[in-house]
This record gives C-alpha cells, structure tokens and sequence, in this order.
C-alpha cells in the first residue's frame, strides 16, 4: 500500500534531531520520499495537520510473558520477588497462556508507541507467534540456563532457539539472538559454548548483566573480579553483545563494555522498583558505549511504554548527578530510538526517518493539553508526552494502529483470555 501523510511535523534525526514540517510518502514498506515535490500516487491519505511524525520506539529489553504477573509481586527486594513470587507462577503458565500474555503485551507496546523489541522469553514458539501476528518487528532471544554444553535441560533450550529460528525463516520482520539468562544461571562451559554457537550462527547474545549487588558481590567472592570482567574473560563480549541492565559497573567495567563494542540496554524503572539502583548511565555515554532502554518485563516495571522510561532515564540521572545537563531529552530519544536499532542490528533499516528506510513510524496527536505550546517538539517528547498521543502506528508500511484502534489484534479476546489465565495461574 502507498500511504502519504501530509504536512505533518516529521521528526528527523541527521544531522541533528530535528523536526520538519512536510509530507512523507510510503510505499513498499519503505519510506519513499519526503516533502511533496515530484508525483506519488497513493492508496491512502492521513492528514498530518497537528500532528507529529516520529521513528517507532525500540524496547530493547523485555519480557513479554510476564505480563500477566502486572501488579502482583510488587514491593519486594529482588531476589524475593524474582526467586519466591515470581518463578513459583512461571511454573503454572502453558504455552499457550504464554501466547495470550505476549499478545497483550504487543498491544500496549503498539499503543504507546513501540514499533520494535527485544524478548528474553521461556515458551518456544509463542513471542515469535505473537510478533508475527501482532505485526511488530521484534528480535527473540530464547532465555538460557545451563551448567555446560551437555546439560541436558541447557541444550534442550538451545534446541528450542534453533527450532524458533525455523519457525520464521523468511520473515524480515524478526531477528534472533541466543539469551544467557545470567552468571548466576549459567555455568563457564555453557556460556563458552553458546559463544561458539553465535559465531557459528552469526548472531548476537543477550545477558542480564550486573544488575543487582548481591549479582557484583558473589562475583567478587567467586570468580575474584566483577560481573563484567568475568564475562570478558569467559571471551562473551566477542559477539556482539546486549547486556540489559549494567546497574554495578566500575570504572574499568565500562572501559571493557566500550572497547568490545557492547550495548547497555538500561532499564531506569525496574531498577528504580526492585532497590536494585542506577546504572552509570551518564559515564556510559561519555565513554561512547551505544545506551539503549528497556521497559524489561511488566511484572517489575509496570507497564512496556517507552515514552515513561525515557523521561525516567533523563529525569533521574540529572538527579542522580546533580547535573541538569545530564541526559538531555535528545539524548534519550535517541537512546529509544536510533541506539536501540544499531543494538538488535537493525541500524540503518529502523530506528529513524529517511528515504530508503524501513516505515515503523509513529503519529502523535499534538492537539492534547500537555503537548502545547509546541515549543520544542524534541522535549515534548520525552518530558510531556505519557503515550496517550498515539494515535497511528505504522509497522514496515503496515498500519497496525489506526485512530488508537488496533488493526491486527483482537482487544476484547486478548483482555478474555487474560482474565481467564489470571484466574488459573494466580
């Protein structure tokens, strides 16, 4: 389908991020053009007056399952929550209950604003199941645990992750990489060998890494250096690397995430919740490591919108610093964006507004109290905006949101199926 919005704001990101007030033509999935010289022939017209064109958000760590357990294990330490609230439940999901819980979770990614993520998941199958008919691009990691290669509960998992990669052979839209759950979950020999199999199958891993204190300190005692260095030693960092959270990071930690090339995908809300702590988020930037966000799952945040973790991540490391430069709202925009695309391995195909690339694109709503005056478009975005203006999603040319009103996904069944499985599980 040709689409054509006119004369909206268009939110550009070279050589700055910028807006612009123009036409933008899509067609082939791709954006064709911008402004409105030259002859495009279109299937569908959306008037952009009062309106806002933006790149969709990329949440570059998640756990979309765990949406059923919303508000329920709330106000513990971390290892309460995780080890005696949380996993006890997980046991009781089915895969199917997963698929529901992970359509859910698409649809308020997909309403506030979320065109692309980064699933840790545990039910094979159904986060690629969910993605591919929610519509979203997603990049699927299947949650790793294991004591060594011929761990028979490690290998099944990893055969899981090779069957799901067979499962959506040929779909542009999803992208995969290989998820060690942790150090705290998975032995040297596993995660050497899992090393050996991203080489092999050119992808990427995704590791919880360094996210709480009890996490640094038992690193400390067991291996004699932190988390980080345990893992550049164990030679992880050879493959490209997403390392979620990073809250107990040295000096000389950071020095090893930016000369190996990895991305920190900070989650400033979970941590915030569980008494885990901020994550150097302002160190990381200035020594050049590519920061990216993520929501992580609905049971620790609570919700999967992007547009409150970005204000969250600008918000508290001007705190955190005493430093009202510090993250500034173009900054974290780009985090959620143009950072988060190069992360999943997606940068110059998503993540900005360009000719040529992907059309995951957002339309704001600029006629709401809380985004006028418009006086800088840029910081309305991460400091006004709570992800109640979106109003159109679009998704590799695709409308998947129109008018708030889902296009792909059934609401009302989703919410059913919900309530159905939280009256089994909990």
């Amino acid at each position: 389908m040709n689409i054509v919005i006119k004369n909206a704001h268009v939110l550009l990101c070279e050589p700055e991020l910028r807006t612009v007030q123009c036409d933008l033509q899509i067609s082939g999935g791709r954006i064709a053009g911008l402004g409105s010289g030259g002859v495009f022939r279109a299937d569908k017209v959306i008037d952009g007056a009062h309106k806002l064109v933006m790149p969709g958000l990329i949440n570059c760590h998640t756990h979309i399952y765990m949406s059923i357990f919303r508000n329920y294990a709330d106000d513990l330490n971390f290892h309460k929550w995780l080890f005696d609230k949380i996993m006890p439940v997980e046991d009781r999901l089915e895969p199917e209950d997963a698929y529901w819980c992970n359509l859910l979770s698409c649809l308020e990614m997909i309403k506030t604003g979320t065109t692309c993520f980064l699933d840790m998941h545990m039910f094979k199958g159904q986060s690629v199941r969910a993605a591919m008919e929610s519509g979203m691009r997603a990049v699927i990691s299947r949650g790793l645990v294991g004591e060594s290669a011929d761990d028979p509960a490690g290998s099944g998992r990893l055969a899981e992750a090779w069957e799901e990669m067979d499962m959506a052979r040929g779909r542009d839209r999803i992208g995969f990489m290989l998820a060690p759950h942790a150090i705290y979950t998975c032995g040297a020999g596993y995660l050497r060998h899992l090393v050996e199999m991203a080489k092999e199958k050119d992808i990427g891993l995704h590791i919880h890494l360094a996210e709480s204190k009890k996490e640094f300190d038992d690193a400390l005692q067991v291996y004699g250096c932190t988390p980080t260095a345990y893992l550049e030693r164990l030679g992880l960092f050879a493959v490209p690397t997403v390392a979620a959270h990073g809250v107990y990071l040295t000096d000389e930690d950071i020095a090893i995430l930016s000369r190996n090339g990895v991305h920190v995908a900070s989650n400033p809300i979970s941590n915030m919740k569980l008494g885990n702590g901020f994550a150097p988020v302002d160190k990381l930037l200035r020594a050049g490591v590519n920061l990216c966000v993520g929501t992580d799952g609905a049971s620790s945040n609570n919700t999967l919108n992007m547009f409150k973790e970005l204000s969250a991540l600008s918000y508290i490391h001007k705190g955190v610093t005493g430093d009202a430069l510090s993250v500034s709202a173009r900054q974290a925009l780009t985090c959620g964006t143009i950072n988060g695309a190069k992360a999943l391995g997606l940068g110059g195909k998503t993540g900005a507004i360009a000719p040529g690339m992907r059309a995951d694109l957002v339309v704001i709503d600029l006629n709401r109290p809380q985004m006028r005056p418009a006086n800088d478009l840029v910081s309305a975005l991460v400091y006004s905006a709570n992800g109640s203006e979106v109003e159109t999603v679009i998704i590799d040319g695709q409308i998947v949101l129109e008018g708030g009103e889902a296009k792909t996904l059934d609401e009302e069944r989703i919410y059913f199926e919900i309530d159905r499985i939280k009256n089994k599980v909990l």
